[in-house]
């Protein structure tokens, strides 16, 4: 005759293997405390990148522009040839300057033959002094006449020059503002320059902000519009002057060289760093989303219970602050899938 076991002996069974499937499983789940520890504050501002070497191209003299070389998205070297205005009437200047050189050579060359006779009549006495003096001062008035003669064919040359409209930094040519046939006027804008690789983001920041970072180094992240990390800034400067309409002060942060892709105008957000502050943290991986529900899956004597809570901003650290719903030494799961489904099979098994 076969013995029988006890039933009860199959249930101690049971209960003992539901008891410690979950403690074995909990165990393999990392978790990660709750603290409060001084982290960076932040003030973000919303700015424009902007570069730092660019230049506006202006005419200098007047007349029909006859040739553009360059146009928008065009990367130019400084010297560059970019637009050529009419030098029909600069070239006739030249040439009448020319003309006034040599009538004020010939003026001079005559002076100086005129005295050199003087000064020998005076010697043989057949001419006062007076008529020496007065040969003196012709020949003065004469080389002062050259040099004027040949200040004016300089000036025209000048001039002439200005016809030729040649890049004065070597970059990428923003805009153009002017097309062929068109006429050129002193002061009238022809093309926009600037230079790639030197860009920044100005930003205004108040003065109630600026007072809390007045002497201290600044330090400042740039999140560009289609990037998902931010950038570190290579430099910061605090402009040392107030905008009296704004009560705000102007903020420029560089942008690293590496950084491509950018162009002056686009929007961009400045982090700037004002000091830090005790903060409630915990790594951002803990953090659970389901619709409009932020909890964590907390490590209790029972197991991991989801708690509901108010997050802050994301830190640089991959921390997270919290403002509500968790307290100093909490321990919360890092993977808070695998938590979920630990109390599901918990809940099963119960």
């Amino acid at each position: 005759m076969k013995s029988l076991t006890p039933p009860s002996f199959f249930a101690v069974l049971c209960v003992a293997a539901l008891a410690a499937a979950p403690v074995a499983v909990a165990a393999e789940i990392e978790t990660a405390l709750v603290e409060r520890a001084p982290t960076g504050v932040r003030h973000i501002a919303e700015g424009v990148v902007e570069a730092v070497n660019s230049a506006t191209i202006a005419a200098q003299v007047q007349g029909r522009i006859i040739e553009v070389t360059a146009d928008a998205g065009d990367r130019v070297s400084a010297g560059q040839l970019l637009m050529r205005v009419d030098a029909s009437e600069a070239n006739q200047a030249v040439a009448g300057a020319a003309a006034s050189v040599a009538q004020a050579q010939a003026t001079y060359v005559n002076a100086q033959a005129e005295w050199r006779r003087n000064v020998s009549l005076k010697e043989k006495g057949f001419v006062s002094q007076a008529v020496v003096d007065q040969a003196v001062a012709a020949m003065n008035v004469a080389a002062a006449g050259l040099s004027a003669a040949r200040a004016g064919r300089g000036q025209a040359a000048t001039v002439r020059d200005f016809t030729r409209i040649a890049a004065p930094i070597s970059g990428v040519v923003a805009e153009r503002h002017a097309e062929v046939g068109e006429m050129a006027q002193p002061g009238r804008p022809l093309l926009t320059l600037y230079d790639p690789g030197q860009l920044r983001v100005v930003a205004q920041l108040p003065q109630s902000i600026v007072q809390g970072v007045s002497g201290a180094p600044l330090a400042a992240d740039i999140v560009l519009s289609g990037r998902d990390a931010p950038v570190a800034a290579s430099a910061v400067m605090l402009v040392p002057s107030a905008d009296p309409k704004t009560h705000t002060m102007e903020v420029r942060a560089l942008l690293p060289a590496s950084v491509s892709g950018v162009v002056p105008g686009q929007f961009a957000r400045l982090m700037l760093q004002v000091g830090t502050t005790p903060r409630l943290t915990m790594p951002a991986s803990a953090v659970l989303r389901r619709g409009e529900v932020t909890a964590v899956y907390v490590h209790t004597d029972a197991g991991f219970r989801l708690r509901q809570i108010r997050p802050g901003e994301r830190l640089p650290d991959g921390r997270i602050e919290i403002l509500a719903g968790l307290n100093v030494g909490d321990r919360v799961a890092l993977d808070p899938v695998k938590a979920s489904l630990l109390r599901q099979q918990n809940a099963s098994q119960q």
